[in-house]
């Protein structure tokens, strides 16, 4: 990867598996997440002791617990460093289960010049199969290629957009995609092959954010299945919910139960998006459409980009 050589790097810690540790090197599930430091991360990767590094430790939490708080001060961690004229680029380590979150929040609220590169484990930190030192080489070395920008994710090998990401399986190493889209780039004996275009588009900013998380308005997901009622629905309705986003089958299809309980909660003043339960394709509408598609975004991200939307002077 041609690099920018005399950039500072700077890596930001939040948690997860990357950093989690077993009583055992053949255990793979039963493990802390979250235990040991973004500098005992980079310390553990000797190919990165000549590389200018800077650590900063965000947060430290296992990311099924990830929440607003920690997402707004990433978020202004990440901006303050990016506008240091040695700074070449942002690592963060993460947990695998709401990487796709947070990537994609990053990018809709900066949409940064230079990389942001997230980058996570499957395994544990004590694994003797453990994947995080040489995901965090790899991410290192995206955040120093020249000409790199915006907010990515670095696994297995490959560079997926923040716009796209998303885990595709429970348990194996090789465990995100990028759906219909296709990787970014893919890292083969240390260099990078790029296949298309770095994730592009006009920064929300940081100002839209208000600083009290309580105030970011609500928004829920809920899921079409067979049997489907308005049950949920109404719940949320009640709660005082500002947004859902619906897990659709197929293209969009609903149970007719629930579409009718989205309806009315729509005609109530709550925004209501399609997304769909499926992993690839976006949602189609043939004609108009009584509740709006999500297009392709798979439904957690559509939740951001409707949080974000009702954020929005």
């Amino acid at each position: 990867m041609q690099s920018r050589n005399a950039a500072l790097i700077v890596v930001l810690g939040t948690g997860g598996t990357i950093a989690g540790t077993a009583a055992s090197p053949d255990d793979h599930l039963g493990y802390s997440a979250a235990q040991l430091s973004a500098t005992q991360l980079i310390a553990a990767v000797p190919a990165l002791a000549d590389t200018p590094i800077e650590v900063e430790q965000v947060a430290q939490v296992d990311s099924k617990d990830m929440g607003f708080a920690i997402w707004r001060a990433l978020a202004v961690a990440v901006s303050r460093h990016l506008e240091r004229p040695e700074v070449g680029g942002i690592v963060v380590t993460h947990g695998t289960d709401t990487l796709e979150e947070t990537a994609y929040f990053l990018q809709r609220v900066l949409a940064p010049r230079k990389p942001v590169v997230l980058v996570a484990a499957m395994r544990p930190a004590t694994s003797a199969q453990a994947d995080g030192p040489q995901n965090l080489l790899d991410a290192v070395g995206v955040a120093r290629s020249a000409g790199a920008r915006g907010v990515v994710a670095v696994l297995a090998g490959t560079v997926h957009s923040a716009l796209d990401v998303r885990k595709t399986h429970t348990y194996r190493l090789d465990a995100f995609g990028s759906g219909d889209a296709g990787a970014l780039a893919h890292i083969e004996q240390g260099r990078l092959r790029r296949h298309r275009d770095w994730p592009d588009g006009d920064a929300l900013g940081l100002a839209m954010l208000p600083a009290d998380v309580t105030q970011w308005p609500r928004v829920e997901i809920v899921t079409s299945h067979a049997g489907a009622t308005s049950l949920l629905v109404d719940a949320l309705r009640q709660a005082g919910v500002n947004g859902i986003v619906v897990a659709s089958t197929g293209n969009g299809t609903l149970h007719h139960a629930l579409e009718t309980a989205l309806l009315g909660a729509q005609a109530a003043g709550v925004t209501v998006w399609r997304s769909s339960r499926c992993l690839e394709g976006s949602v189609l509408d043939a004609g108009p459409a009584r509740l709006p598609s999500a297009g392709a975004l798979i439904p957690v991200q559509a939740r951001i980009e409707l949080m974000l939307r009702l954020l929005a002077p």
